[in-house]
């Protein structure tokens, strides 16, 4: 269960469903026990009016000598009886009609029981009776009054009806009161997620939440943390920038001194002009880093692919290596231009090293991600060896010029943009595939299939793409 509020509501919801369960319980039991003992009290008056009219004739017959008060005992079948039952027979109230109570269950001198029974209509009649001693008779009389449940019944289902939904209705308010307690207590905790989310897409540059006691050393620690990675990473800018700094001049020494009309010197020129341009761009970044920081940016890899084709046809026109850039133009990654061109250019540069006559790059969505599948016809790479390419310095063939950096630094900068790569061998192709994964940005509007085909020779016939 991912919600804490979720997780809390529903244990609260158990917990208050247990406790208000057993309150009503209790409170149910002990109102029904009042509702019974209240009945009993109301039965136990109308048995004392009974005992106190209660005589016998000159034959020893038991009866009232005075009328009771209660027109009910008069009408038939109305659901309120009495009965004395004596050793000269037994005298019945009106509202018994042809029917008697049953018979008494023989109590002790002044005893009284009470007890449930059958009345005449089948129903469920609450009956106490007495045993009294009067004079003139010729033995004990057994005073009984009985008194339909149906009304106790229906007052006692009625306490329920009101008790369920008044626990009910107020365990739903315990529980949408903790729920919305934990809501609002929650509030500070969102409000940092959305401070640090600023801060990942470059914002701000720190949290700066006036927070709770019980989260703001947690704020604290944030903040701390986040200064120290811009700190580290200001530290590494910083050494780029150096580092161009230190380039930049023999650079420029390098490049006059290839100033010269021959081809061959005409091509080292071209990439002298081509490391200065680097030059250039890491000392823009090592500036613009100190100034503001790093800032979120994103960029199309199908248009860095066919900017890193376009580059190695001219390069490497004498090889006849086709390369083919296809992949939908709308998918963008979140990582800057330069990087996203150095990490594809390193792949492909690498691809046509190996290739024996064509390379493949596609673009595709891969979920959240964008995946980049550099492929070759050459070789291929054996699995062992596949994550032995991406350290940094490895060289798998000293025959082949390099220096064993590209894939690293590929594998490096996909790292810190929140992606991956991997190599392994092409399903099309047959040689190396390099799968380059990047967190995808936002899609543009215009996003669409694109294609390009082209070897760095002659043009090839259709069929060849």
């Amino acid at each position: 269960m991912g919600s804490l509020t979720r997780r809390v509501a529903l244990l609260a919801s158990l917990w208050v469903a247990v406790g208000l369960g057993f309150a009503g319980w209790f409170v149910s039991g002990l109102a029904e026990r009042h509702i019974e003992q209240a009945a009993d009290a109301r039965l136990s008056t109308m048995l004392d009016a009974v005992v106190a009219a209660a005589a016998v004739d000159a034959a020893g017959r038991p009866r009232l000598d005075r009328p009771l008060p209660d027109p009910e005992f008069e009408r038939p079948l109305s659901g309120r009886y009495w009965q004395v039952t004596g050793p000269g027979g037994v005298a019945t109230s009106r509202s018994l009609w042809d029917s008697g109570l049953p018979p008494p269950a023989g109590t002790g001198e002044g005893g009284m029981v009470a007890r449930d029974a059958p009345g005449p209509r089948g129903e469920n009649l609450r009956l106490l009776e007495r045993r009294v001693e009067i004079p003139d008779a010729a033995g004990p009389l057994f005073v009984q009054v009985g008194v339909s449940r149906e009304a106790t019944e229906q007052e006692v289902a009625r306490l329920h009806r009101g008790l369920a939904l008044a626990f009910v209705l107020l365990g739903a308010g315990l529980v949408g009161g903790l729920a919305a307690q934990v809501v609002w207590a929650m509030r500070p905790l969102r409000a940092a997620q959305r401070a640090l989310a600023a801060v990942r897409a470059g914002e701000r540059d720190r949290l700066a939440l006036v927070a709770p006691a019980e989260i703001a050393p947690l704020v604290e620690e944030v903040d701390a943390l986040i200064a120290q990675n811009r700190a580290t990473v200001e530290r590494a800018r910083a050494h780029v920038g150096n580092l161009a700094h230190a380039l930049k001049t023999p650079v420029a020494v390098l490049r006059n001194a290839l100033d010269q009309p021959d081809p061959q010197v005409r091509i080292a020129r071209a990439q002298s002009l081509e490391i200065e341009r680097i030059v250039q761009h890491h000392l823009a970044r090592a500036r613009s880093a100190a100034l503001a920081g790093a800032a979120a940016a994103s960029a199309s890899p199908l248009a860095a692919a066919e900017e890193v084709a376009a580059a190695l046809r001219r390069l490497r026109a004498e090889e006849g290596i086709g390369i083919a850039v296809q992949g939908d133009a709308g998918l963008r990654v979140r990582a800057d231009r330069q990087d996203l061109i150095e990490m594809i250019g390193n792949l492909m540069e690498n691809a046509c090293k190996w290739a024996a006559a064509r390379v493949e790059v596609r673009v595709h969505p891969s979920g959240r991600s964008v995946a980049v599948a550099v492929e070759d016809d050459g070789p291929g790479l054996p699995p062992e060896q596949a994550e032995a390419a991406l350290d940094r310095g490895v060289r798998l063939d000293e025959a082949r010029p390099g220096a064993g950096l590209g894939l690293a630094i590929a594998a490096d900068l996909a790292a810190l943009h929140g992606g991956r790569l991997t190599l392994g061998r092409g399903a099309g192709l047959g040689g190396t595939l390099a799968m380059l994964e990047l967190p995808a940005a936002e899609q543009g509007a215009d996003g669409g299939l694109r294609r390009s085909w082209r070897r760095a020779g002659p043009a090839p016939a259709p069929s060849a793409g």
